[in-house]
């Protein structure tokens, strides 16, 4: 997981500003800025700044959202988030510049509040309480899953 730290602290932002502003996804509705802010919130998630509750109490259902955490497998295409809305929040940065600006500060507060606390355990309304190491992986997926939803990675 540290080579995926490095990523994010170094080598994610430039991949995203390779994006064009009107770059169309493989799948999915929202347009590349709108991922980026999307992001934005997990990190926000990630960093304890969001807070939202569990939003299937069903331990059995998850324990297997769980699971999948620690698999290879990576995020169905279009898979949706819990509290997510069906269309695409508006645009809230001036552009992309902006909205990538606001990205950076977000991955380091997540790992200045793991880094604070290890033995730190945050919320995620579909998979529970997640410490460092299930944090990462989600991340890990969630990240990847929109680079290539972009082209960015195969």
């Amino acid at each position: 997981m540290n080579d995926f730290r490095s990523f994010l602290q170094n080598d994610y932002i430039p991949l995203l500003q390779t994006l064009q502003p009107h770059q169309q996804p493989k799948w999915g509705r929202m347009d590349a800025q709108q991922m980026v802010e999307h992001m934005r919130d997990i990190f926000k998630l990630a960093n304890g700044s969001i807070k939202m509750p569990l939003m299937d109490k069903n331990p059995t259902h998850v324990e297997k959202k769980r699971a999948f955490l620690l698999t290879d497998l990576p995020f169905p295409q279009l898979a949706k988030g819990p509290g997510l809305p069906e269309d695409p929040i508006p645009h809230r940065a001036a552009g992309m510049e902006e909205a990538l600006k606001k990205l950076k500060p977000e991955i380091d507060a997540m790992f200045a509040a793991y880094d604070a606390d290890p033995a730190l355990q945050l919320m995620h309304p579909a998979f529970g309480e997640l410490d460092y190491d299930l944090q990462m992986r989600y991340m890990q997926k969630h990240v990847f899953h929109h680079l290539r939803q972009f082209g960015l990675i195969d």
